[in-house]
Parts: C-alpha cells; sequence; structure tokens
C-alpha cells in the first residue's frame, strides 16, 4: 500500500476523531471559507493556515477557491507528512512553530496575504504566545485583510457554569447527528503502530513535540489581544456551544490628505 493511499486513510480517520468534539465541524469549514471568500474580493486569494495540521481546513479553502495560494504552517513533523502525502504541491507546507519568534520569516510570500485562518490550534498558545501570533498575523496580512479563527473558546474561569453547560450543548449536538467514536488519545495511540509512517512517527518523538491548552485564555482576551495588534473590527460570526468562528479586519490603510495649497 503507498504512503499516499494509508495518509488519505488516516486524514479521514483524524477528521472523524476530530467530529467527536465538533459535530459541525464541516459547517464551521464552510463559514471560514465564506468569510475569506467575501473578504479575499479575487478568485486567487493569498490565504494563510496557521496550526494546519494535517490540511483538513486548507483543503477545503482550496475546493472553494481553486485558484487560491494556501500555505499551511505547522510544527508537527507527522501531521504535516499526513498533509504532503494527500494535498500534494496543492498546498505549501511550512515547517514552523507558531510559539517560537521568526516562523513568518520562513513563508515563501511575494505579497501579503488576503486571509490568515486557523483551527483549533491557537488555543494551545498562551497568552503571550497568542499575543505574538496575531501581531505578526496583522504585519502578513494587507490592509482590509481578514483573520478567521475557528476553535473552542470559554467566557472564562469566572463561569464555570456556563463552561459546563457549552460542553453539554456541544456533546448532545454530536449525538443526535451520530457524531463520535474514536478520541483524540486513540487516534495518536493507534497512528504510533502504523507501519507505514515509522519514520514520521519517530521524527515527532524525537522532537518532544507536546502541549497543553491555557485555560486562562479566554474569547475576551482574543478579541483584546487582536485589537492591540492592530485590527480595527472583531466579532463572532458563528458559534455552536463553545465551538466559535472569531472574525478580525486588520486596519484599513489610512487615506492620504490631499497636501494644501
Amino acid at each position: 500500500m503507498s504512503v499516499e493511499t494509508v495518509a488519505a486513510r488516516w486524514v479521514d480517520r483524524w477528521d472523524r476523531q476530530q467530529e467527536t468534539y465538533m459535530a459541525d465541524r464541516e459547517e464551521r469549514f464552510a463559514v471560514i471559507a465564506d468569510v475569506v471568500q467575501e473578504v479575499a474580493g479575487r478568485p486567487d486569494p493569498l490565504i494563510i493556515d496557521l496550526g494546519c495540521g494535517p490540511g483538513s481546513l486548507s483543503a477545503r479553502l482550496l475546493q472553494r477557491l481553486p485558484a487560491a495560494t494556501v500555505i499551511g504552517v505547522d510544527a508537527d513533523p507527522l501531521l504535516l507528512g499526513l498533509a504532503g502525502a494527500v494535498h500534494g504541491p496543492a498546498l505549501r507546507l511550512v515547517d514552523r512553530d507558531l510559539r517560537v519568534p521568526g516562523w513568518r520569516d520562513a513563508l515563501p510570500l511575494d505579497r501579503p496575504a488576503d486571509a490568515i485562518v486557523s483551527t483549533t490550534a491557537l488555543h494551545w498558545l498562551t497568552k503571550p504566545e497568542l499575543a505574538a501570533t496575531y501581531a505578526d498575523a496583522a504585519e502578513l496580512l494587507r490592509p482590509g485583510g481578514v483573520l478567521v479563527n475557528g476553535d473552542h473558546l470559554f467566557d472564562g474561569p469566572s463561569r464555570p457554569t456556563i463552561k459546563r453547560l457549552a460542553h453539554a450543548v456541544r456533546d448532545r449536538r454530536a449525538e443526535r447527528v451520530g457524531a463520535g467514536g474514536e478520541d483524540w488519545d486513540a487516534w495518536w495511540n493507534a497512528i504510533a503502530d502504523e507501519p507505514e509512517l515509522a519514520d514520521l512517527v519517530a521524527e515527532r518523538k524525537a522532537r518532544d513535540y507536546e502541549h497543553t491548552a491555557d485555560p486562562e485564555v479566554t474569547v475576551d482576551d482574543h478579541f483584546r489581544l487582536l485589537q492591540e495588534a492592530g485590527f480595527s473590527e472583531t466579532g463572532t460570526v458563528w458559534q455552536s456551544g463553545d465551538d466559535r468562528v472569531l472574525v478580525a479586519i486588520r486596519r484599513p490603510a489610512r487615506a492620504s490628505r490631499p497636501a494644501r495649497a
């Protein structure tokens, strides 16, 4: 069996695993593509996917906007290997860790980006790391460009009942549509035993690539950090339980004042 075939099977299994936590995952992808298409204003936008993983969101953006250039950034060698094997040259991949300063210098850009997107990745960042990432994103975007973040975002530790209810809403939704099955840990444990991907598994283990989410970063923190980074408008355009799509517009360039006579 070819590596491409094996990788495609694992990416499909990844998508099913993710639906355990996001029954409306495909709708969230569609909403993100809607926003990008609306703001891009051209058929061939330049899009950067932060924490692209195996390329699930990137692939759907290319399906919607086949003339787009999509650059996926991630630091997990196993997920990047799956993305490269499945999506090939259609998706440009950059092996960089968003937590390490200077990641944006490695991007193959010939113009400012029209959109920067991310799904279920930025919640791994601490507040200082998130602030730096948003500042970098603002520098990479053209004036009027858009950042779209789909993620599990909470109202804050002072509202534990709301958080519990959001989880309950998410879980009941998954039950209604028949989503669920393999969870995050089960997927990672299973792929570690895949002989065709042994090299990628070994590389991931050698890098000791692990991370934990920061529960102290709230949705209000995201909005504040985006405003501080140079985004003029921020807001939620879609939500299901604790799963939200945040949108931020890069501050447009100021119109030059006419010279005085």
